[in-house]
């Protein structure tokens, strides 16, 4: 007797992994809470360069436990990672409500925990969707990570505005605001994981979508798999890497300083209201890092993904050159906020086509351990882009003066430009390789 697989409708994963990755986009979020952490008159009186070790703490674990979730899965099946990293990044975060009034405590709760569940949770809708849609492999991861960057948006908003502002108006457990919003979210992050993680499972062994024609290429490629193993002694592998971590660079170091920069260069320019515009600004940024996704995504699927890298980095390239000098120079309030639109909607390419160039590199098998070692360049560039951000403010000892900076935007700008460079030499590898 034949038994029915438990999911006989593959859409319904897409629906999974959405509800899995808006609870991972918390991390995105980040930046709503510094103004709060860094005020020198306030609770926490955190340094920028505090602010940002708890967020590139988070960025790296994430990256490092994705190896291991990669590992776990192909193990256990992509159910209980997904589980385990649910309960794991609500716990950091209510551990971190509880006791997360000083930086160690915010660094260790957030940054380590919390990094340690979206690590666990985030391979698993990638590799079962991939699994599920060979036939849109672009598109379909774009899809299933594009909940990472609306997350942002909504908790952003939750905390910052949307009925008055988790920040202004919340204080459960007798918590100050900060700490009270982490123990809400943490508890909203679980459930939501949770109910996502039903439907996270492999399809059927030999699965092929009703209708589809492989390409002879598909074919071709379809019949190479590489191990972890074999893939680490591959240059392709390094080339590719180094290409993540040159691109995830500059959209990193904006989300952890859009705001500080844009309340820095807007009040210099002698524009009101600079924090609502910058959170204005971080919630576009967010809407169009998960638009980013899907369009990158499917944009690839024509294309071709090494296109589609060389396309997305240098337009990031040039943006991040142009950033501080077209649209802040001359006091550009909308201009501030499509410069960070543009960002986000480049960085959130990343997601859709560095794991799906790591399938038609490596193939698909191992998709989960292998996209694990790839994702480490991004917690490279967790720490790198928060730190170099940070730097420059604290060095400038309170200067508001936005010039500031101008090197780490073009430090990261012609970083992109490298990794484009980079990627136009890159072929696929083969058995022979």
């Amino acid at each position: 007797m034949k038994l029915l697989h438990p999911i006989t409708n593959r859409w319904l994963v897409v629906i999974g992994a959405i509800m899995i990755q808006l609870a991972l986009g918390a991390i995105y979020a980040w930046s709503v809470f510094t103004k709060i952490l860094t005020d020198p008159m306030g609770l926490y009186q955190f340094t920028a360069t505090q602010t940002a070790w708890v967020f590139s703490a988070g960025l790296a674990t994430f990256a490092i436990v994705m190896v291991l979730g990669g590992k776990w899965q192909a193990k256990s099946g992509p159910t209980i990672v997904a589980r385990a990293g649910g309960l794991l990044l609500g716990l950091g975060y209510i551990l971190g409500g509880f006791f997360g009034q000083s930086f160690l405590a915010q660094f260790f709760f957030i940054g380590i925990i919390g990094g340690a569940g979206i690590g666990l949770a985030y391979v698993v809708p990638i590799a079962v969707g991939v699994k599920w849609f060979p036939d849109k492999k672009g598109m379909i991861t774009g899809l299933a990570v594009a909940g990472f960057g609306f997350g942002a948006t909504i908790w952003v908003k939750l905390a910052g505005s949307w009925f008055g502002g988790l920040l202004n108006t919340t204080h459960v457990f007798g918590l100050p605001s900060v700490q009270s919003v982490f123990v809400i979210y943490g508890f909203i992050f679980t459930i939501l994981v949770l109910i996502g993680s039903f439907v996270m499972v492999n399809p059927p062994e030999g699965y092929q979508p009703e209708g589809w024609e492989p390409s002879q290429e598909s074919i071709e490629r379809s019949s190479i798999e590489f191990s972890s193993n074999q893939m680490l002694k591959m240059p392709q592998f390094y080339m590719l890497w180094g290409v993540f971590i040159f691109s995830a660079l500059s959209g990193l170091m904006v989300i952890y300083c859009i705001k500080l920069f844009g309340i820095d260069a807007l009040q210099y320019h002698g524009i009101k209201n600079a924090s609502v515009i910058t959170g204005t600004a971080m919630a576009w940024y967010a809407i169009f890092n998960g638009i980013g996704r899907i369009a990158w995504g499917t944009i690839s699927d024509k294309l071709g993904r090494k296109t589609a890298i060389i396309y997305m980095t240098v337009i990031q390239g040039f943006i991040m050159l142009m950033m501080y000098h077209i649209f802040i120079t001359f006091g550009m309030v909308t201009g501030f906020i499509i410069g960070a639109s543009i960002i986000g909607f480049n960085f959130g390419g990343n997601f859709a086509l560095f794991p799906a160039a790591t399938a038609d590199f490596f193939g698909n098998k191992n998709l989960g351990t292998n996209y694990g070692w790839m994702f480490t360049a991004y917690g490279i560039a967790g720490i790198a882009g928060p730190q170099l951000a940070g730097f420059f403010k604290d060095s400038a000892q309170g200067s508001g003066d936005p010039s500031i900076w101008m090197t780490p935007f073009i430090i990261a700008g012609v970083a992109c430009l490298i990794g484009a460079a980079i990627m136009a030499s890159i072929h696929p590898p083969k058995i022979a390789d």
